[in-house]
């Protein structure tokens, strides 16, 4: 297929697979770039469509496609769209058996996979490697980019390996690098690490109309958080950076009347599935979520998020309240911020990069804990359970984490945070005694049937088991699996072990003497100080009343606004609302409400009128004794 053809293709395959007449934004820029075989580096905001810039070509272009992003749970939704599409597409990624993944590349070798979705840990694996070299790749699209680079605010050191498999691939095969957030240094620094052959960047605005950033100074966050979700009545999001509290404020909405539920990474995966599933369908109208939660969903309609805990850095808190007003309606974004946030973002510093000093014990605790002797330890690795560890030494699980993170990044450990163990089963009873079983549900055996069936060793050892497989091969749901297996362990018909995400420690150096840890610059001192860079800069954005939201976001990913947003707190506070505008607001509400008598106050969002604009003109409406609103519930008089 000629380049040409590939290129004259893209909006038949636009059309056929995804029911789009048209790209938007960059595109089809991007895909064109990429489709002529340059490196590309495309900057889209979220909900800007960054998925069709490597899908589109992916399917153009002969061979396969190696996608690389870090986030699981991206992977697998991803995946299962795209074939539920009719396109060829696997993951590779912690927590499958070996079979499974030999069996992937081995298809992706044979050319029966257009894209291959890949955690980057896996990149340096020697099997992945072996089969890198006899599969066709069209080309490597790298997602969540600003991953590469320390400047970043999500640096991920498996990143650093995507460079070295490009030396295992043809030069002509280009790279794609996708990312939502990046400062203008980010950007130089993603093209040098991923070895551009030439700088080719394409961008859309980070500009979004339609979302009015907001900062509230509040002292009661709990009492403000409530009522803004009662004044707002469509799909939200309440990020907080603590599990504990993502359960607290869902409590406290959920007795305020209002449907919440919570999310956080330390869920098993089948509740975290049932609980988003249940927000995207509307079952659920808040989820109060920590920075786990967001990545990859694809729910259009939100119309607020708030962040009742302050962000680390303004990437962090962009990429976040972009997930509110997708679809282009009016939406908005509050942070609640007040005198105690300074103080705790000040400590976040000294949790993230604890004193050398406090690194080096923490490392001799660790050889204390796993007895490693001065001299010894190569390559021993150990499950980590740091509740305990914590609890014989006394020290905070925060604090332990980020200096076994510094501890990975100077060599001298592999910590990971969370290596997925397999979800398994072994039956209880014999299997004489299993037949003769009584009472069971319809769904009960129908999942013992599917055991059976699928798995052996059952009755002698435990086995490792796929939920996903179950519930495909049943016609049951993921959770209903999970729910019908626990209830069957709780019969003792069987054992079952959920999957869980344990941390593992290697030791990738013999134990060192304490004293002679060495911490160079780029591994401490530089990304401290860039750490503390962001902090700065999101209090800076927090504690700056005097400059329009919008503009300050975007003046700091390097992108200049000639106008204010004219929506944001610090517009609203400079500029009254003229009494033309109230009036032509007031006229918009009185047609559509007449012609939907007795609508939801949210049938309102429809106009293309911003919030405080909306608010004046419909309490005047109600004042005046135009228009009825009943309990949320408008009508003429």
């Amino acid at each position: 297929m000629t380049k040409r053809r590939e290129a004259d293709g893209i909006y038949h395959l636009l059309k056929k697979y995804w029911g789009f007449d048209d790209f938007r934004g960059v595109q089809k820029e991007i895909i064109e770039s990429i489709l002529s075989g340059h490196d590309t580096l495309g900057l889209m905001p979220t909900g800007g469509g960054k998925s069709i810039t490597f899908q589109i070509p992916a399917l153009a272009k002969e061979g396969v496609c190696i996608v690389i992003t870090p986030l699981i749970a991206l992977m697998k939704d991803q995946v299962q769209h795209l074939r539920e599409r009719g396109i060829r597409a696997s993951a590779i990624y912690s927590g499958l058996s070996h079979d499974k993944v030999l069996a992937t590349l081995e298809n992706a070798v044979f050319g029966a996979v257009k894209l291959l979705y890949v955690s980057p840990e896996r990149l340096s694996s020697e099997l992945f490697l072996r089969k890198l070299t006899h599969m066709k790749v069209s080309f490597i699209c790298v997602d969540e980019a600003h991953c590469i680079s320390q400047w970043g605010y999500d640096f991920r050191p498996s990143y650093l390996t995507i460079a070295e498999i490009r030396k295992h691939l043809s030069e002509d095969i280009p790279v794609l690098a996708l990312t939502a957030t990046a400062t203008p240094l980010v950007v130089d620094d993603i093209q040098e690490r991923l070895l551009f052959r030439e700088k080719r960047v394409f961008r859309m605005s980070f500009e979004r109309k339609n979302l009015a950033y907001i900062v509230s100074h509040v002292n009661d966050k709990q009492q403000q958080l409530v009522h803004l979700l009662q004044e707002e009545q469509g799909s939200a999001i309440v990020y907080t950076r603590s599990r504990l509290h993502t359960k607290e404020y869902a409590d406290l909405l959920t007795h305020a009347g209002i449907q919440a539920t919570y999310y956080h990474a330390g869920l098993d995966d089948a509740e975290k599935d049932m609980r988003q599933r249940n927000w995207q369908n509307d079952a659920v109208r808040v989820m109060v979520a920590t920075n786990a939660f967001g990545m990859g969903i694809d729910k259009h309609d939100v119309r607020l998020v708030v962040h009742v805990d302050c962000p680390d850095s303004i990437e962090a808190y962009f990429q976040e309240a972009g997930r509110a007003g997708r679809d282009g309606q009016p939406s908005r974004a509050i942070l609640l911020y007040n005198n105690t946030d300074h103080a705790k973002l000040q400590k976040r510093i000294a949790d993230t990069w604890p004193e050398k000093d406090y690194i080096r014990q923490v490392y001799d605790h660790l050889a204390y804990f796993y007895q490693i002797g001065v001299g010894s330890g190569y390559n021993a690795t150990f499950e980590f359970p740091i509740e305990k560890f914590c609890a014989v030494y006394h020290h905070f699980p925060i604090r332990v984490d980020a200096a076994l993170k510094i501890l990975n990044r100077a060599g001298y450990i592999d910590y990971t945070e969370e290596e997925e163990n397999r979800a398994r089963v072994m039956f209880t009873l014999e299997r004489d005694n299993l037949y003769r079983l009584r009472g069971n549900s319809q769904t009960e055996d129908l999942l013992i049937d599917t055991l059976l069936r699928n798995y052996s060793g059952l009755f002698n050892n435990f086995q490792y088991i796929d939920e996903s497989l179950l519930a495909m091969k049943t016609g049951l749901t993921v959770p209903l699996v999970y729910q019908t297996l626990k209830l069957l362990s709780s019969k003792n018909v069987l054992h079952f072990i959920p999957q869980k995400k344990t941390p593992y420690i290697r030791y990738t150096q013999r134990r060192e003497d304490s004293e002679h840890l060495c911490f160079p610059p780029e591994v401490y001192d530089d990304l401290k100080q860039r750490y503390i860079d962001r902090i700065n800069h999101i209090i800076a954005y927090a504690t700056n009343d005097s400059r329009c939201r919008s503009k300050q976001l975007l003046s700091y990913f390097g992108e200049e606004k000639a106008h204010d947003c004219g929506q944001c707190d610090v517009c609203l506070a400079d500029k009254p609302l003229a009494k033309e505008d109230i009036n032509s607001a007031k006229r918009e509400i009185l047609q559509l409400v007449a012609e939907h008598p007795h609508s939801h106050v949210t049938l309102l969002h429809q106009l293309n009128i911003p919030y405080s604009l909306l608010d004046a003109a419909l309490m005047q409406l109600v004042d005046e004794e135009v228009i009825v609103n009943d309990d949320s519930y408008l009508s003429i008089y």
